[in-house]
């Protein structure tokens, strides 16, 4: 070793990855109760989950775009920052069914004002102006606009024209619907085929169950912390957050993306290991242990690296900017100490050998993919077995059995050597 060049533990001393692993094996039901119900109490929160598209409102404070909100939500009110346009269309002259729509719209609770109808020159679409009292982000603004959609109805009963709502609170309340709609497609497709996926390699049914409702278990935290912080206004004054509101829509569909691939990363480079140890024969709780230690150092650098990346976007002014930081800091970390870390090495070990069980029927359907290359070390063992069979090629002739090869599924013996020939007639 060169002098001044340190690395690894001190001689006589078990890795910092190995002790823990070790106390995880020892204790693996209580590490497993406290993170799963250390994970689900963070996760609360996401039940108030609000999508949104934020508007000015969540701009630096600096900015001209939220000094302006701010001016118009004192003189006039915040609904004058999001105002609805409503359209009144008909085959016929439609002045009187929007005078009437207009007056339905004034006893509404929630609209502080609305413009007398506009109409074109064919008098057959009329523009109205709806001015909410709330603000364009907030929950009654939504319900008003589901509202006066529902109110197009009667008013094609009554008179054959239909009114319909838009603007740019209306879009971006459509939009964070449809963003909503999408989310658990998009979060079943990608689980599914990663559990597919993981099933190929690791030629079980546990582990990439385990794998992706661990990774779900870290998307519900990062959700509930960022519910906490940004929604909720807890603990958001340490981080700078000036104001809250609804959840960027764009967040859970970037977050799922990004975490998920980085979750199984850390996933296979953990499990694989273990599962090479287990195939070549250690035992189960210590092929755990044998491939955490290799694999801990690599998981670790991994996460704290991307970590400190995606942390530096937390100083942004910018709300959203910030919101995307804190949120892929919080999921990284989540799902790399608590999840990979601390719940798969007590999930191994709590099962065992249990834990590489995959049903006989999946088993002749899957292709096996030999990623630690059990069936290479099987065909080296044949091998040396002909070589020592055969007296090295002196012609010697061997009648006894030969050593059973071992793996983590079960002896595989090869049957006894019948006479052989000349080595040089081979």
């Amino acid at each position: 070793r060169i002098r001044g060049l340190r690395g690894g533990p001190r001689p006589g001393r078990r890795a910092a990855g190995e002790r823990w692993a070790r106390f995880v094996v020892r204790r693996p039901l209580a590490v497993l109760l406290l993170s799963v119900v250390g994970l689900g109490v963070l996760a609360l929160p996401a039940l108030d989950l609000r999508l949104g598209m934020p508007g000015e409102e969540a701009s630096s404070p600096s900015s001209t775009q939220y000094k302006a909100y701010q001016m118009v939500s004192e003189g006039f009110g915040p609904g004058f920052n999001g105002p609805l346009m409503v359209v009144v269309h008909g085959s016929g002259d439609v002045t009187k069914a929007a005078a009437g729509l207009s007056g339905q719209l004034k006893a509404m609770d929630d609209v502080a004002t609305v413009t007398p109808p506009v109409p074109n020159q064919q008098r057959d679409t009329a523009l109205l102006t709806v001015v909410p009292k709330s603000g364009p982000s907030t929950e009654q603004t939504e319900k008003l606009v589901s509202d006066i959609r529902d109110m197009s109805d009667g008013l094609r009963a009554r008179t054959g024209a239909e009114a319909m709502v838009t603007g740019q609170t209306a879009i971006g309340i459509d939009v964070s619907a449809k963003l909503s709609g999408a989310l658990a497609p998009y979060l079943a497709l990608v689980v599914g085929l990663a559990f597919i996926l993981l099933m190929l390699v690791f030629r079980s049914v546990l582990v990439p169950l385990k794998a992706t409702l661990g990774f779900l278990l870290t998307v519900a935290a990062t959700f509930g912390v960022v519910v906490a912080v940004f929604q909720k206004g807890w603990g958001a004054s340490l981080i700078g957050v000036d104001s809250t509101g609804p959840i960027m829509s764009l967040m859970p569909i970037f977050l799922i993306g990004v975490v998920f691939g980085l979750a199984m990363d850390y996933q296979v480079f953990l499990v694989t290991r273990m599962r090479e140890e287990f195939v070549h024969g250690a035992a189960p709780r210590d092929a755990v242990v044998s491939g955490f230690r290799h694999g801990a150092r690599v998981v670790t650098a991994a996460a704290v690296i991307m970590m400190a990346v995606f942390a530096g976007f937390i100083g942004d002014d910018q709300s959203m900017i910030k919101l995307m930081g804190f949120a892929l800091a919080a999921g990284v970390f989540f799902d790399a100490f608590v999840v990979r870390m601390t719940v798969v090495p007590a999930v191994m070990a709590l099962f065992g050998k249990a834990a590489w069980w995959l049903p006989r029927p999946l088993d002749r359907i899957l292709p096996d993919v030999d990623v630690e290359g059990e069936k290479l070390r099987h065909v080296l063992g044949d091998g040396a077995a002909d070589t020592a069979g055969s007296g090295g090629g002196d012609g010697a002739v061997s009648s006894g059995p030969r050593e059973p090869v071992t793996s983590g599924s079960g002896a595989h013996r090869v049957p006894p050597a019948g006479p052989s020939g000349p080595s040089s007639g081979r």
